[in-house]
């Protein structure tokens, strides 16, 4: 089987072995408007010069590599859900050679948030800690709720996702705390509780709540209770499969294409 697209939007996409790139090759290669133009992986990795879709059982014609400038070459943008360490070579990379990025990445500490700001005066950047649709819609149904319940209400944040994920709480729950806390007028940094044990004493009047579950094979759900007196409200997203991610990708390439720089968000996407 072999992947037809018009090359339109020459996509490369990174960590191209795991389980998000095998995701996303598949949704590039069918999709009518995009191509698969690279695909990169760590060195070492033992997909290194297989064909990117051979794991899928499909022929893309690209070759996984480990060479920054070889997988970036013929990509206008590249699609990133890796660790941080890698998105910031990855940065580095297409900043020098002007190809735009959708970063999925999370787990970014201040000074790498920094460099990321720095080189969208360079290329045009997405930075989303979740690229799933569903989920930012409900960012927006969560500021209208905090704005509506930031009196009389507890807020607490639940997340789970599968045993393999390496950052908590997860980078979708952080966002989810700072829409929340922005429109209830708190401030996450001195409000967030982290983790409850032993005797925490009644709860501080004002805290965000965080809690985190990992295990098996969940790829991702999330929670934010208002909890009040008589009465709760939970506004809940479910992802049953990493599919929604990739989309959400593609329609961020989709918005960034003619874009010459700037940093944007998936609000800004879905807001086009």
């Amino acid at each position: 089987m072999s992947l037809q697209a018009t090359p339109r939007h020459r996509i490369a996409v990174a960590g191209s072995s795991g389980r998000m790139g095998r995701m996303l090759i598949e949704a590039v290669g069918a999709a009518d408007d995009c191509v698969l133009a690279g695909a990169l992986d760590r060195a070492g990795s033992t997909a290194l010069g297989q064909d990117a879709g051979s794991a899928l059982g499909l022929h893309t014609g690209c070759a996984v590599t480990a060479d920054l400038d070889a997988g970036l070459r013929d990509a206008r943008f590249l699609i990133d859900f890796t660790r941080p360490e890698a998105t910031l070579a990855h940065l580095d990379a297409c900043a020098r050679l002007g190809v735009a990025m959708i970063i999925g990445t999370t787990g970014f500490d201040v000074d790498a948030l920094a460099r990321i700001r720095d080189a969208s005066s360079r290329i045009p950047i997405v930075l989303a800690p979740n690229m799933s649709v569903g989920v930012n819609v409900v960012l927006r149904l969560l500021a209208q709720a905090a704005r509506a319940l930031a009196e009389g209400y507890d807020i607490e944040i639940i997340e789970a996702h599968h045993r393999h994920k390496v950052d908590a709480p997860s980078g979708t729950a952080l966002k989810m705390g700072e829409v929340v806390a922005a429109a209830a007028g708190r401030d996450l940094a001195g409000d967030a509780v982290w983790a409850r044990h032993g005797h925490t004493g009644e709860r501080e009047p004002g805290s965000i709540g965080f809690s985190v579950i990992r295990g098996g094979d969940i790829v991702g759900d999330h929670t934010v209770l208002f909890a009040g007196v008589g009465e709760r409200i939970e506004i809940t997203h479910k992802s049953s499969s990493r599919a929604t991610y990739a989309e959400g990708s593609l329609r961020a390439v989709r918005f960034l294409a003619g874009r010459a720089s700037g940093l944007y968000d998936m609000q800004d996407v879905i807001g086009a």
